[in-house]
C-alpha cells in the first residue's frame, strides 16, 4: 500500500504552485522591484537591504556568496512556508524590511520574490543578473563584485 503524503507537504506544493503559476493582478501593474548587482552590493554594505543568497550550498561553493549575504536556499523540506519562515528570522519578523534576493541568473530569485509577495513581504528586490549573469547583464561575479568564499556550505 503507497504511503500518504502528509498534509503539509501537499499543501505546501499547492501554495507554491498557485504563487508561481497564476498571475498576481496587483504585481501586474506594478513593475517588480529590481537591482542591478551593484546597486545590492551597495544596499547591503551601507545596511540599507538584507542580501539573501537563494542558491543551493553546491552552487554557493561553486562562486562564493557576496560578503553580508544570508545563504537560505529557495528549496526548502517545508517548501515556500518554510523559505518565508528562514527570511522572517533573518528580518527580526519584519515583512517590510527591504530584501534583495539573488540566485545564479535571476530566475529562483523572481521565483523567491513573488513568494514572499505572496506571504505579505511588501519590499523584496530581486537582482536579476543573479551571480553568474543571464539575458538581464553579466551578473556579480563578471562584474568584478566582491565574493567571499563558503567554507562552511
Amino acid at each position: 500500500m503507497p504511503s500518504a503524503v502528509p498534509l503539509p507537504t501537499r499543501r505546501s506544493f499547492l501554495c507554491a504552485a498557485a504563487v508561481l503559476l497564476l498571475p498576481l493582478p496587483a504585481l501586474a501593474q506594478e513593475a517588480p522591484l529590481e537591482l542591478t548587482p551593484a546597486e545590492a552590493s551597495a544596499r547591503a554594505k551601507a545596511g540599507e537591504v538584507t542580501l539573501i543568497d537563494v542558491r543551493t550550498p553546491e552552487e554557493w561553493r561553486e562562486t562564493g556568496v557576496a560578503p553580508g549575504a544570508t545563504r537560505i536556499n529557495l528549496y526548502q523540506p517545508e517548501g515556500p512556508e518554510g523559505f518565508a519562515r528562514e527570511v522572517l528570522k533573518r528580518v527580526d519578523g519584519n515583512r517590510n524590511a527591504p530584501i534583495a534576493v539573488v540566485c545564479r541568473t535571476g530566475n529562483r530569485s523572481g521565483q523567491a520574490q513573488r513568494i514572499l509577495g505572496a506571504l505579505g513581504f511588501s519590499r523584496v528586490y530581486n537582482v536579476r543578473e543573479g551571480m553568474s549573469g543571464s539575458a538581464s547583464g553579466p551578473g556579480w561575479v563578471a562584474r568584478g563584485l566582491p565574493v567571499e568564499a563558503c567554507k562552511s556550505c
